[in-house]
């Protein structure tokens, strides 16, 4: 016994005093989007290769409008018409995209008028909450409100936190969502504005495109009708 505890008292003055720890693995940008091209095809600034496609519908379309030194893209205004425009902007799905059970955190920089808010529009997401699995962000109901969303691959629960505070007034705010361990949070110009516990090993894994502005260009794709910059997600 004695052998044992001398061994292990060498190895330990070796490393310092103390066993050494692996650090924990630094972010990695899997895609990131500033929009300051012309619209026909967004490259992924963050050299992913992740492009984007506009899938439209109805004479949907998001056209350039100025935002600080660069563009941004405005989507479609609200429409309460039986047929409306329908805009979403689309990459495939790569295994950059799918998280699993590691950190997690996405954001936007969003501008919405108090005019055009609705029951709820995506800003970005991938997957869907009924079938399979998602992480999203979105503005909820009429006061216009981000949330930030997480569905597991085995468990079909939504998990959701939303902000207190709207962002609908008609300024650009920079909203974060983040999932570090078993915390979803949720993030508004820097200042956090909720949280939430998720299980440890949720895991968000499919096969669904990444998806910014709408689920698609169908009726029911919980358009978002404002102009979105700065669109981002990273892992770790």
């Amino acid at each position: 016994m004695q052998s044992c505890w001398l061994a292990l008292s060498v190895l330990l003055v070796a490393a310092g005093g103390v066993p050494a720890v692996a650090a924990p693995a630094a972010p990695v940008l899997m895609a990131r989007y500033a929009f300051n091209v012309p619209p026909g095809t967004i490259v992924d600034d963050s050299g992913r290769g992740h492009t984007l496609r506009i899938i439209s519908g109805h004479g949907g379309a998001v056209r350039r409008v100025v935002h600080g030194r660069g563009t941004a893209l405005l989507f479609p205004s609200r429409c309460v018409q039986q047929v409306c425009p329908h805009v979403a902007l689309q990459t495939p799905s790569t295994p950059d995209l799918n998280p699993g059970a590691r950190n997690i955190s996405y954001g936007a920089d969003v501008y919405l008028s108090p005019t055009q808010t609705s029951k709820g529009q995506n800003v970005v997401q991938k997957g869907y909450s009924t079938r399979g699995s998602q992480w999203k962000l979105q503005i909820d109901g009429a006061a216009g409100r981000p949330s930030c969303v997480l569905v597991g691959d085995r468990n079909p629960r939504i998990r959701m936190v939303t902000s207190p505070f709207t962002v609908a007034d008609g300024r650009w705010h920079r909203v974060r969502c983040s999932r570090i361990g078993g915390t979803l949070s949720v993030w508004v110009d820097n200042v956090l504005r909720g949280r939430i516990g998720v299980p440890p090993r949720l895991s968000v894994t499919n096969n669904r495109p990444l998806s910014i502005g709408g689920k698609g260009a169908y009726a029911d794709n919980d358009q978002f009708n404002g102009a979105l910059d700065n669109v981002w997600m990273q892992v770790g």
